[in-house]
C-alpha cells in the first residue's frame, strides 16, 4: 500500500538488504535477546509476505552472542578470542533466526563472507550466484563476516561496510541500516538543540555535521562514522539508504519519514570493482612512472612491466596491491599477476623481451585492467 508522502526509493524497492547491529540484538552483558530478534523477524517476514519483495539480512551479533557462553564479560580485544566467540555465537545466532523465521514458514540460509571472497573475480561471481539462488528459492539469506577465519588483513572491519557491499553484490534496490540510533543528527543527539537530518542528497548536506563513534552498549564495532561511510559507498553505487533504529524498522521499510534517507548519488553497476576499492587490503605496492600512471588512470589500460619503477611488500599472485605515482600517492588498486619476488626482474622491460628471455608465461600484464580500479583521477 502506498504511504502518503512516502520515500519513493523505499516503496518501489523490490530487493532490500537490511543490516542490523549487535546492540539491537543482544543484551549489554552479551547473549542474544530473543524478544528483540523476534521483533525484527516479525517486521521482515511481513515485508516479504506478499511475495513481491526480497530481503537479504546482514546481521551482526555472532561475537556478542558468544561472550556469555564462553564466560567472557566483554568483547575481547585480541583476534583469537574474538574468533572463538564468533565460532560459538554464529551457531546460536543462526539457530535463533531459523527458529524465529520458521514461525512464518520462511527458510533461512547462512552465508559467511570474507573480503577475499569478493575481490577476486571467480569468488565474487560465486557469492552472487549463491545469494541469488537462495532468493530465487524463497529462502532468506543471513549474511555475516566470517569472523572465525578472517585475519586482520582480510576483514571488512564492520558490518555496515559489508552491508553496503552486499547491497551492490546482489543488485539491491535499497539498503536499510538498523542500529540503536534513530537517525543521523547534526550533533550529539543527547545535546539539546540538535536535530535529525531527514535527508542527505550528497556530501554537501553533511558539511558541519558532527559524526560520533561507537554506541553505548559496547558490543559492536561500528558507530555513526561507519554508517555514513557505508551510506556513501552504497549511494555511489546507485543504492539509496535508510538509516534508523531497529525499533523503527517497520516505518523505515514502509517509506515513512523516519531516520535519515540518503539519496543515490551514482549509477548502479554490476562489476566487483567496488569491492576491490572498499573491501581489499593491499599487500604491497607498485610505483609507476608518469607514462604508466596516465595509461592506468586516464586510459584505463592494464599495467605492463615496462611502466613499473619499483616494488614494495610481500605478496603472491592474486593479491591486491596499491599502484602509486612517483610522489607516493595511491592512484589505483588491482590484483597482481606475479609474486613480489618475481617483479624486480620485470621492471622497465617489455612483455615481448620478457617472453623471449623468460618464457611465454611472462608475456602478460602485471595487473589486468579488468582487475584494476582507479582511486584518483
Amino acid at each position: 500500500m502506498e504511504v502518503a508522502g512516502a520515500r519513493q526509493g523505499v516503496t518501489e524497492a523490490r530487493r532490500i538488504v537490511v543490516k542490523v547491529g549487535s546492540s539491537s540484538l543482544t543484551t549489554a552483558a552479551g547473549g542474544l535477546d530473543a524478544d528483540r530478534v523476534d521483533a525484527l523477524v516479525d517486521v521482515l517476514a511481513k515485508v516479504r509476505s506478499g511475495g513481491e519483495r526480497e530481503i537479504v539480512l546482514v546481521s551482526s551479533g555472532a561475537i556478542a552472542a558468544g561472550l556469555a557462553p564462553l564466560g567472557l564479560v566483554r568483547r575481547p580485544k585480541d583476534l583469537a578470542r574474538q574468533q572463538a566467540a564468533a565460532s560459538v555465537g554464529q551457531g546460536l545466532l543462526v539457530a535463533r533466526y531459523t527458529a524465529s523465521f520458521a514461525r512464518y514458514g520462511v527458510r533461512v540460509g547462512q552465508v559467511l563472507l570474507t573480503s577475499n571472497d569478493t575481490s577476486r573475480r571467480a569468488h565474487y561471481r560465486n557469492a552472487y550466484r549463491t545469494l541469488d539462488q537462495l532468493l530465487d528459492m524463497g529462502a532468506l539469506p543471513v549474511v555475516n563476516e566470517n569472523d572465525t577465519v578472517a585475519t586482520d588483513e582480510i576483514r571488512f572491519g564492520d558490518n555496515d561496510r559489508l552491508a553496503a557491499l552486499v547491497a551492490h553484490l546482489v543488485r539491491a534496490d535499497l539498503l536499510v541500516l538498523l542500529s540503536d540510533v534513530d537517525g543521523l543528527y547534526d550533533g550529539d543527539p543527547s545535546t539539546p538543540g540538535t536535530s535529525r537530518v531527514a535527508e542527505v542528497t550528497g556530501p554537501e548536506d553533511l558539511a558541519g555535521v558532527t559524526i560520533g563513534s561507537a554506541g553505548k552498549a559496547g558490543v559492536g564495532t561500528g558507530g555513526m562514522v561507519t554508517k555514513v561511510e557505508a551510506a556513501r559507498i552504497a549511494t555511489a553505487a546507485g543504492v539509496p539508504v535508510v538509516l534508523t533504529s531497529a525499533s523503527r524498522a517497520a516505518d523505515a521499510l514502509a517509506g515513512r519519514d523516519t531516520g535519515t534517507y540518503f539519496h543515490r548519488t551514482g549509477r548502479r553497476s554490476a562489476d566487483r570493482l567496488l569491492w576491490l576499492a572498499h573491501a581489499s587490503t593491499p599487500q604491497g605496492s607498485l610505483t609507476l612512472d608518469d607514462g604508466a600512471v596516465r595509461a592506468v588512470v586516464e586510459r584505463h589500460s592494464s599495467l605492463l612491466p615496462a611502466g613499473i619503477a619499483s616494488v614494495e611488500g610481500e605478496f603472491t599472485a592474486g593479491d591486491p596491491v596499491e599502484l602509486r605515482d612517483l610522489a607516493g600517492r595511491a592512484v589505483a588498486r588491482g590484483l597482481v599477476n606475479f609474486d613480489a619476488k618475481e617483479i624486480p626482474q620485470l621492471l622497465g622491460r617489455s612483455t615481448r623481451e620478457l617472453a623471449r628471455e623468460l618464457g611465454p608465461a611472462y608475456e602478460r600484464e602485471v595487473v589486468h585492467r579488468d582487475d584494476l580500479v582507479v582511486l584518483h583521477s
